[in-house]
Parts: C-alpha cells; sequence; structure tokens
C-alpha cells in the first residue's frame, strides 16, 4: 500500500489531534506520531511524509465542511480517517444528536469527493470505538453501534481497507482494566494510541 516519497494524512477528532502543535506543524503524541515515528525509523528510504489534521471536537459534518482544505488541497498519496465518537458524545453531553443516516450521508460525502479528486488512492476508515469506563458509557453503545456500521458500509461501498478498532479494543480489554487503553473510555492512553499504531501498520503490510 505504501509507496516511496508518499504523503500520508491523517484525520479526525481528539483521537488523532493527540495535542498537535498548528503553528509548526507536528504530529501530537498520538498514534501518527508513533507511527510516524517506527516506520520513518525502519524505511528511511522511502522518505515518506505523514500530515496529522485531527481537529479536537470534530464531527463528521465538521470534516464536510473543511475537507477541501484540510485534505484535498493536500493531495495525500493515503488517507487514513477515524471519526465518530463525537457524533455520538454530542448527543449525550449537549443534546445534539448526530442521526445515523446523517453520519453516513457525511461520511460519504468526504469519502466520495475524495475519490473523485484524488482516484483510487487507498483509504484506511478505522472504526469508532468506545470503553465501558466509566460506567455511563455503557449507555452510549447503542447510538455508537449504529454508526460503526455505517462506517463498515463507507469502507465496503468505496472498497476501503477497514480497521475494527471497536473490536480490537473490547478484546484487549478482557486482558486487563479498560482504563488501561482509555482512561474515560473514549481517549486512548499511550498504550492504547500504541494499539492503534500497531493494527494500523499491520493493515498497510508494510
Amino acid at each position: 500500500m505504501i509507496k516511496k516519497d508518499n504523503t500520508i494524512l491523517f484525520q479526525g477528532d481528539s483521537i488523532t489531534d493527540c495535542g498537535r502543535d498548528r503553528i509548526n506543524d507536528t504530529l501530537g503524541h498520538g498514534y501518527p506520531y508513533l507511527i510516524a515515528s517506527v516506520m520513518g525509523a525502519m524505511y528511511p528510504k522511502l522518505n515518506l511524509k505523514f500530515i496529522n489534521r485531527g481537529i479536537s471536537g470534530n464531527r463528521t459534518k465538521d470534516l464536510c465542511a473543511r475537507w477541501e482544505k484540510d485534505c484535498l488541497d493536500i493531495k495525500p498519496d493515503i488517507l487514513s480517517v477515524l471519526i465518530g465518537i463525537n457524533d455520538t458524545w454530542r448527543r449525550f453531553d449537549k443534546n445534539e444528536p448526530t442521526a445515523a443516516n446523517e453520519y453516513y450521508d457525511n461520511y460519504k460525502e468526504i469519502i466520495k469527493k475524495t475519490r473523485d479528486c484524488l482516484g483510487d488512492i487507498p483509504i484506511i476508515i478505522m472504526e469508532p470505538f468506545l470503553l465501558p469506563y466509566p460506567a455511563d458509557r455503557i449507555a452510549w453503545r447503542e447510538d455508537l453501534d449504529l454508526k460503526i456500521q455505517k462506517a463498515r458500509q463507507i469502507a465496503f461501498e468505496f472498497n476501503c481497507s477497514y480497521i475494527p478498532l471497536d473490536g480490537i479494543f473490547s478484546q484487549n480489554s478482557m486482558k486487563t482494566e479498560p482504563k488501561y487503553w482509555a482512561a474515560d473510555g473514549v481517549h486512548p492512553t499511550l498504550y492504547g494510541h500504541a494499539l492503534i499504531a500497531r493494527h494500523w501498520m499491520d493493515a498497510t503490510k508494510l
């Protein structure tokens, strides 16, 4: 999937953003940073460029609003997207729900624009995820589960690679307590980010 001189763009919300410095255009300290660090060290001759455009708090509608500037104008060779938890979260903390079909329509819009503008570039869709800690997160499942199904549908319709993060985190939480991977059930710890990075690199098959 990854070739010499490729530009790899990470898109999403706070999980992707993870404290990146907009002024100096850094990668933050989450999974994009870990991926770039490991792959840059392992494959220096590929001269890969990694860009992070995740923005904390974003929902799918926010990606739609900034897609031309923060994706299409960059012209990435590989696109990675992780979006969806805020489409669920805002229902519970601000009473601003995003229906599953609206989530699907927004997601479809950005992927279709990418295909129309950039052609058949590899696109990696990562499943939004949620761990049952603290206990109030359990009530969010019935909302997020519908959106996970829509993310899978988008990946199928547009022939994207798909990383089932919700299942991956659930499986690993059976080995230790959920907060080991995400202290608030949403935002990964260092170990949670490393888990995402590991499966992302497995999916690229480099």
